[in-house]
């Protein structure tokens, strides 16, 4: 469904989450940048960019001062009244939302514990959702390294809210797509997903378990360019697309991830609310869970990292549209 008339959607940072709880506890959003500034009267990104280079003349990048300039001009220009702001939470998994309610005000330097002084008063949920819920496109969009930059998929968005609710054609490619996931069997799927692995970077992915044996199905090491490298085992369990995991399944799970790794839950279903409390519970191994539509969506990125024979018995050509 489109829908021209939903109102943007933002996200502003809040230090890698140092802020989040001043942002909710304060009822706004902010922006450190420009801080010997009073931006309240600001009215044009040639302004932005005038006050930058006065406060950071060691910047003579054009591209720095691009970038920079454009993110203070979305906060202070582009951002409405009635707009949608999503912070995240330090834990990096829960994200918190509100809608714009004031114009950019500035405070005193030093005036509270957030160094932020240039603010807009938001009315904040009170609930937060989960990053693990969004496709996999919106996810990628949120790991933007900007501050502050647009959500291009605000009707997914605001559906995850509860705000709106997408109408669907009578044709469902989700569906279509993991009916075909579904007549692998059990051996077949965990196979894949080792593939689908190593299609996303995974180090010596490989099958481990065996059909309907419960435990840890697949594992691989994630090498991120040198910088670290990060263990995960993962359940690769097919299920009707109907069913729900419960939370108890997922702490089963959890249970055989040794203390130094990460989990992944890979299914064609989807998963009880509890389920996503226990896999970013606090202490525990971290879990990130999969469900059929962001598997649908992995598959379409990586259709062409896997091998021929598993193409063609999916009977699904590039953007996984059925032969």
């Amino acid at each position: 469904m489109t829908t021209p008339s939903l109102p943007n959607v933002w996200v502003v940072r809040a230090s890698y989450g140092q802020f989040t709880n001043a942002f909710l506890q304060g009822g706004y959003c902010g922006i450190g940048y420009l801080y010997q500034h009073n931006l309240t009267q600001v009215t044009s990104k040639e302004e932005i960019i005038s006050l930058y280079r006065i406060e950071h003349p060691q910047d003579t990048s054009r591209s720095v001062i691009g970038i920079q300039a454009g993110q203070i001009s979305r906060f202070l220009l582009e951002m409405q009244i009635g707009d949608t702001v999503v912070t995240p939470a330090g834990d990096n998994i829960h994200l918190y939302h509100g809608v714009v309610t004031g114009q950019v005000v500035d405070v005193p330097p030093a005036t509270d514990d957030c160094p932020f002084r240039h603010r807009r008063a938001v009315k904040w949920a009170k609930t937060p959702i989960t990053r693990q819920l969004l496709s996999i496109p919106l996810q990628n969009t949120l790991r933007s390294s900007l501050t502050i930059f647009g959500v291009s998929q605000k009707e997914e968005f605001y559906a995850s809210i509860g705000r709106i609710t997408l109408t669907h054609t009578k044709f469902d490619p989700y569906q279509s797509v993991l009916e075909r996931v579904l007549t692998l069997s059990a051996g077949e799927f965990e196979i894949l997903v080792g593939h689908l692995l190593t299609a996303l970077g995974f180090d010596g992915s490989e099958v481990t378990g065996r059909p309907g044996d419960g435990g840890i199905d697949a594992k691989g090491e994630l090498n991120v360019s040198g910088l670290a490298t990060i263990k995960i085992y993962v359940q690769a369990k097919r299920y009707q697309l109907e069913a729900k995991i419960s939370a108890n399944t997922v702490r089963q799970f959890r249970s055989a991830i040794p203390s130094h790794a990460q989990g992944a839950f890979i299914t064609t279903a989807n998963y009880q609310n509890a389920a996503y409390d226990v896999a970013s519970e606090a202490g525990f191994p971290r879990i990130g869970l999969i469900n059929g539509h962001q598997l649908v969506d992995l598959l379409v990125e990586h259709w062409m990292d896997l091998p021929e024979d598993f193409r063609n018995q999916l009977g699904l050509r590039p953007g996984l549209v059925i032969v």
